[in-house]
């Protein structure tokens, strides 16, 4: 195995992975600005290890145990971490571009600031994990469980979430143009002040969810399920709401300028102030049940 360069400290220390295992072994925990580029830690068990600032970009840490471990800062690029266990890991400003963490165990972990474009999230645990400020443009995050994760500020634009669980998740004043969240279940969420401009939320389930000042321009929202739905002050100008069911929701004051309300349930929705200006209502159930001819 090559050696490689690895700088602890002020140091400059070789040491190749091997050596690395070892003095974890005998309980070294200190592993600050190490260089790991490339390195094969497959099934390592580096639980609690400091790995702050470290240069892991490319390595392989499939299966790996790294729950508690201090990845803040650490570059992780191309790094492959599937199926690890990073249980209240702290990868806070780390950068994990097209890193692959599929089906990985994040549970209470933090990624706050940090950098995912690209990455692979596919299947991932990440139920009450801190996203917050996160760059997740373009990620994969199809049946991953974000249950009461905090994404405010998390910039989420063309990322898939197809399938993925949101309930209860935070995203006010998230960033999600042109994201694809079909299926996804986003019940009793969070989400003022967020940008769904042309987002796709196909069958989305936000039911009880709480959007109010939220931009869903274009959105596409067919079959959806805003059943006692918070849309207050909600711009939906030009929004597909074929066939979405917004039983009992509250519309007031929103835009629904030139909106496609197709078959749309809109059986006792508080519809004050709302702005319907070039709309389609055709099969529409309007709040005192009569039907939209």
């Amino acid at each position: 195995m090559p050696l490689m360069h690895i700088y602890l400290g002020n140091q400059n220390t070789i040491m190749d992975a091997d050596e690395l295992l070892r003095r974890y072994a005998v309980g070294e925990r200190d592993f600050r600005r190490v260089n790991l580029r490339n390195a094969s830690l497959i099934g390592a068990d580096l639980t609690h290890a400091n790995l702050r600032g470290s240069d892991l970009s490319q390595s392989n840490l499939t299966g790996a145990s790294l729950k508690l471990v201090n990845f803040r800062e650490a570059n992780l690029t191309h790094a492959t971490l599937r199926g690890a266990d990073l249980v209240e890991a702290n990868l806070i400003s780390s950068n994990l571009t097209q890193a692959n963490l599929s089906q990985a165990n994040l549970i209470n972990a933090s990624l706050r600031a940090s950098t995912l474009n690209g990455a692979n999230l596919s299947r991932a645990n990440l139920s009450e994990a801190i996203l917050s400020e996160a760059i997740m443009r373009e990620a994969n995050l199809n049946q991953a469980k974000l249950i009461d994760a905090s994404l405010s500020r998390t910039n989420l634009s063309y990322a898939t979430l197809i399938s993925a669980n949101l309930e209860k998740a935070n995203l006010t004043n998230a960033i999600l143009l042109e994201t694809n969240l079909k299926q996804a279940n986003l019940n009793k969420a969070l989400l003022h002040g967020a940008n769904f401009t042309q987002a796709d939320l196909t069958e989305v389930d936000l039911s009880q969810a709480r959007l109010n000042g939220v931009n869903l321009t274009r959105a596409i929202l067919i079959g959806a399920k805003l059943r006692g739905v918070s849309i207050c002050w909600t711009t939906l100008r030009g929004a597909n709401l074929s066939k979405a069911n917004l039983y009992r929701a509250k519309l007031c004051w929103s835009n629904l300028t030139e909106a496609i309300l197709l078959e749309t349930v809109l059986l006792d929705a508080n519809m004050d102030q709302v702005n319907l200006r070039g709309a389609t209502l055709t099969g529409a159930i309007l709040p005192d049940g009569s039907s939209y001819e």
